[in-house]
């Protein structure tokens, strides 16, 4: 059963080059640029505005260099499969037109291309390739990326204990495995460890990282911070200063070792403040305002009290 399984990932796992190269029937077009469609389920979320904008200069330059992969719909129009920064830049630039190969896919080949794609880039970071991962993970099985990351843990908990997994699940791990492969850059081990805690961390945390502007394992240790104001306060520090990772841990140790400010201990600072300055100015003259705050201090004898 396993080699079967193996044997179905290679021509599942298609790369766009490998579908731009292999349609000798299907040559280079070009069409309105108004008629392809972007999906509506894009892998990609984050595009850095400078270098789309370095994108458009090139192609007003030179114009669309390679081809974007589409499949066709109804009535003339496209929908792209992979090469939306080009499609972007193409509109930013008024291009009317632009170049295409279409290839008949199901929504299921198309976006496992896509995915495929959006692995390859080299400007990838962490969060965006741990979600694509897990996306084409859940497309290849067919299950919910929330199973994908249970049989995961799953099969950790399970090497730690030295138990046995399912016949179910250690079909679905060998699936795991083999697609894993294909990409080349995990096993189910290194991905479980190195990259699931990444969707944990805080959303603040999770956007920089999105936006490539801080490297993950700076973020990993900001995320060690639970005070939302500290935690926001050290990311943009770290950011706009670029500090490294070693005095981001200083930052961090510094942040955790300060004592925590309790509620009580927020109130018995105010009462030191008020006893503090009721030592330093007379109140003794002022028959209402020592009435007063007799009384006040009566209800606070009998609050304590009772608590």
């Amino acid at each position: 059963m396993p080699t079967r399984k193996s044997s179905r990932v290679a021509p599942k796992l298609n790369t766009v080059d490998a579908y731009l190269s292999s349609s000798p029937n299907q040559s280079t077009t070009t069409v309105a640029i108004d008629k392809i469609r972007l999906p509506l389920k894009q892998p990609r979320h984050y595009f850095d505005p400078q270098k789309l904008a370095q994108l458009v200069q090139s192609v007003k330059e030179h114009g669309i260099l390679e081809p974007v992969l589409v499949r066709p719909l109804h009535d003339g129009e496209y929908e792209l499969i992979a090469g939306e920064r080009r499609l972007r830049a193409a509109r930013e630039a008024k291009l009317v037109e632009i170049p295409i190969v279409s290839r008949e896919l199901d929504d299921k080949q198309a976006l496992q291309v896509a995915l495929m794609e959006n692995l390859q880039r080299e400007d990838l970071n962490p969060v965006e390739e741990t979600e694509a991962v897990l996306e084409l993970l859940a497309l290849d099985l067919s299950i919910e990326k929330s199973e994908v990351v249970s049989i995961l843990h799953q099969s950790f908990n399970a090497k730690q204990r030295g138990l046995e997994l399912n016949q179910n699940v250690r079909i679905q791990l060998e699936r795991i495995e083999s697609v894993l492969s294909e990409i080349g850059r995990f096993n189910a081990g290194t991905f479980r460890s190195s990259r699931l805690p990444l969707l944990n961390l805080p959303d603040d945390i999770l956007s920089a990282l999105r936006r490539g502007e801080i490297e993950y394992t700076k973020a990993q240790a900001i995320s060690r911070i639970k005070d939302e104001q500290q935690r926001a306060q050290l990311l943009k520090v770290a950011i706009t200063e670029n500090l490294a990772l070693s005095e981001i841990k200083t930052r961090v140790k510094e942040l955790k070792s300060e004592p925590e400010v309790t509620p009580e201990k927020i109130l018995v600072e105010r009462f030191n403040e008020i006893s503090k300055r009721l030592r330093q100015k007379k109140v003794s003259s002022d028959v209402h305002k020592r009435a007063r705050i007799t009384k006040l201090l009566d209800e606070l004898e009998k609050l304590t009290a009772d608590s």
